[in-house]
């Protein structure tokens, strides 16, 4: 795998030259909206695979798949536009396999309102699927529609294990702090809880859950504690597994990196895995900044590491951007949410400058709003050559598992620099 980084004056076709493939492969490879329309310092990806195979007329993709000693699966893995596809082509070409490294599991987060289309197009990369559609509710219920049965069924199709996220918050991320309280305080209602997430985990076949420790301080580690204990050693009577997902804040102070002191080991002691997501729903109260640094993660890693074993530790990527105002005036300003299209978009639309900040291995731009009082403005967000430092990091580090927030939308650059390097572990058969 290449990463290309567009340079002043670039056109698609050079590019596509100077790598000897053809330039709809590297739209399709990478879904170029606007290929004509190149932003400086924008990553450009080309993958080269192993081995490939040219469609005949009246191939299948089972037999294709048969005759090369792999699942269809691993064709639609290779190949994502097929999803999007009924039929093959005589003469198209297509990825059998990739020289690989290593082996990663990895975690997608989806809210139940999905396109159905773009499930399907991440299920073969996932060998976890989190799905959020359930809070807990005042009386100790799971509070939830029935809109994630088909999600279910499909991730499960597909080889997926689906596990319930569950939450003490609204579905537009407001932490309630008093059924927070409650639900570490006393163990009658989280008893009740447990009961009602059985039951849903029974009847949908969930394979387990994973628990929002979101706001998890130092203050209130040991009642966290022990409500995942308790919740973990009563779904594993009934052969369910139990995950924490928690959101570290790895910042830096003074040219410290700094992070809650939480005592990591215990929790790693009673679930079946540690997720570390810098997870987030709509607008951040911080002042501009990364929305991940390798060089700060790699510091928190090595700080956990003396805590938990590397097979108990899932990374997050955080696929989202982030807009602040400039000057940023603390307790004032705030910050926007940007989807990776978005993001894109609005670089184009103002004519921005990709710039790269090495430290963290993320890129921003900063551009002028000439239309409002020439308010200037700063995006944050990450990219294939982020995707890859990470990844590097990870392996570096001896952990083989990373975690997406989130996947309700596809990022074919995120998933070529992975599939390309790293086969995905799959523990449920897939097609």
């Amino acid at each position: 795998m290449d990463i290309y980084v567009v340079q002043p004056g670039d056109t698609i076709e050079e590019i596509a030259n100077m790598y000897e493939i053809t330039v709809e492969k590297l739209i399709r490879d990478n879904e170029l909206v606007n290929p004509d329309n190149l932003l400086v310092g924008q990553t450009i990806i080309i993958v080269h695979p192993s081995e490939t195979y040219m469609v005949s007329e009246g191939d299948t993709l089972e037999a294709i798949a048969a005759d090369n000693n792999i699942r269809v699966g691993e064709i639609l893995r290779n190949n994502p536009f097929l999803a999007d596809r009924e039929y093959i082509y005589p003469g198209e070409e297509l990825a059998i396999s990739f020289n690989r490294t290593a082996s990663f599991s990895t975690y997608g987060y989806a809210n139940i309102f999905i396109n159905r289309d773009t499930l399907r197009k991440t299920l073969p990369y996932l060998t976890y699927l989190s799905i959020y559609n359930y809070q807990i509710g005042n009386n100790g219920e799971a509070l939830g529609s029935d809109d994630d049965i088909d999600i279910i069924q499909t991730a499960i199709e597909y080889g997926v294990i689906p596990l319930m996220h569950l939450a003490a918050i609204s579905l537009l991320g407001e932490f309630d702090v008093n059924l927070t309280y409650r639900l570490l305080n006393d163990e009658v209602y989280q008893d009740t809880l447990f009961e009602n997430v059985i039951n849903v985990l029974r009847d949908k076949e969930y394979y387990g859950i994973i628990i929002s420790a979101q706001y998890i301080t130092t203050e209130n580690q040991d009642l966290f504690l022990n409500y995942t204990r308790r919740f973990s050693e009563r779904l594993s009577q009934d052969g369910y597994l139990t995950l924490i997902a928690i959101n570290p804040k790895v910042n830096t102070l003074d040219d410290e990196v700094v992070y809650e002191d939480i005592d990591y080991s215990k929790f790693s002691d009673v679930v079946y895995s540690i997720l570390f997501l810098q997870y987030t729903w709509g607008i951040l109260d911080t002042p501009p900044a990364p929305v991940i640094s390798i060089s700060n993660l790699s510091v928190f890693i090595d700080s956990i590491q003396t805590q938990i074993d590397a097979d108990k530790i899932s990374i997050g990527i955080p696929v989202l951007g982030y807009m602040w105002e400039l000057p940023y005036v603390a307790g004032f300003s705030s910050s926007n949410i940007l989807s990776r299209d978005n993001v894109y978009n609005l670089a184009i639309n103002v004519g921005a400058t990709i710039q790269f900040d090495e430290v963290s291995q993320t890129p921003f731009f900063i551009f002028e709003n000439t239309s409002n009082n020439s308010i200037q403005y700063i995006v944050w967000y990450i990219y294939a050559i982020t995707f890859d430092s990470l990844m590097r990091l990870l392996i570096e580090k001896g952990i083989a598992s990373t975690s997406v927030w989130n996947i309700m939308s596809y990022f074919a650059q995120l998933w070529l620099v992975i599939n390309s390097q790293y086969k995905i572990v799959k523990l449920l058969p897939e097609p």
